[in-house]
Parts: C-alpha cells; sequence; structure tokens
C-alpha cells in the first residue's frame, strides 16, 4: 500500500469535501432531521442577504436549509418531481404564502412544530393545529391533502424561519424553508 503525506490527504479532503458539497446543494438535512443542533430557534440568523442575482453566502448553521439562496416571491409550486419550487423562499412579515399544486398529484403542507419561530401559530393544509394531528389527519382519510390545480394559503405575522414537509412525500425529500423578515 502507497503512503500518502499528510498534505496530501489534506488537499484530497478539502477537494472531496468541495466537491460533495457542490453536488448536495439545495438538498436538505434527511428529512425530519436538520444539521443543526438548536432547530427551531426561529431567529431566522442565518447571514444570507437573500438577494437574487448576487453570490449566494454560504448558509450558517442554524437555518435548517442547506446550499443555495433564498428567493423572494409568495408562491410555492408544488410538482411531480415531489419538490416544492422554489425550495427556499423569503417574504416579509404579514405575507399570505401560497402553495399552488401544478403537479397531477396530491401533495400537503406540513410545518414541522418544533422548526417554527417561537410564538408563531402552526400551520398546515387542512388548519390543523398540530404536526401530529396532521400526520393522523392524512393516514386516516387524507385530510389536508391538496389535490392537482387546487391550493393552500397561509399568512405568516411571526419573523424567523419555518420549516414544512409534505407528509406522503417527505421521505423523497419533499421539504422546504420560509425565511420571514
Amino acid at each position: 500500500m502507497t503512503s500518502i503525506d499528510p498534505s496530501r490527504r489534506k488537499l484530497l479532503r478539502v477537494t472531496g469535501a468541495a466537491l460533495a458539497g457542490g453536488a448536495v446543494a439545495g438538498c436538505s438535512a434527511a428529512p425530519g432531521e436538520s444539521s443543526d443542533s438548536g432547530g427551531g430557534s426561529g431567529d431566522g440568523s442565518s447571514g444570507e442577504d437573500g438577494s437574487t442575482g448576487d453570490t449566494p453566502e454560504p448558509t450558517a448553521s442554524g437555518d435548517g436549509s442547506s446550499g443555495g439562496e433564498w428567493t423572494e416571491t409568495s408562491t410555492v409550486e408544488m410538482t411531480d418531481d415531489l419538490a416544492f419550487e422554489p425550495k427556499k423562499i423569503k417574504v416579509e412579515a404579514g405575507t399570505t404564502v401560497t402553495f399552488e399544486n401544478v403537479g397531477n398529484i396530491g401533495h400537503t403542507v406540513t410545518a414541522y412544530e418544533d422548526k417554527i419561530p417561537d410564538g408563531a401559530t402552526y400551520f398546515a393544509s387542512g388548519d390543523f393545529d398540530s404536526e401530529s394531528a396532521a400526520s393522523e389527519g392524512y393516514k386516516s382519510d387524507q385530510t389536508g391533502n391538496i389535490p392537482s390545480g387546487e391550493s393552500y394559503e397561509v399568512t405568516l405575522e411571526t419573523t424567523g424561519t419555518y420549516e414544512y414537509y409534505c407528509i406522503p412525500h417527505k421521505l423523497n425529500g419533499m421539504v422546504g424553508s420560509i425565511k420571514v423578515v
């Protein structure tokens, strides 16, 4: 076996990390998990300016998302690719966010109860008041399902970062984030 000197190992490690980071830009942590230890703080202190067209700043831990810029829009599309498009949006407090199902299969919008700002009102399609109620409602009779061509709206008043997912497609990585400023 050939020995690699320490400086070459470091170069390979740094290069590998950079390549891996670029390959997964826009992907999130495993469904239901966050890479930060303070998930749910909702302080919105990710350090990103959210502007489009500028070079994105690295994502600081604590915003629950990995890589990419925050898109300034109040409309999120739910697609047959099992994705929220855009995945990360930024809106002003008091904005009504509309989730439109542009695909052919049903989706839900379900906030992670522990990943919304302190004091924020919980939201989920089907008008549930908790994540467990939304999950049970969907499992029992698909309450909260948003069929093709329909939409769901929520008005967000509390500043911070909100993370949400689609119940039937969570394991497929259908998750998103909203930064309210």
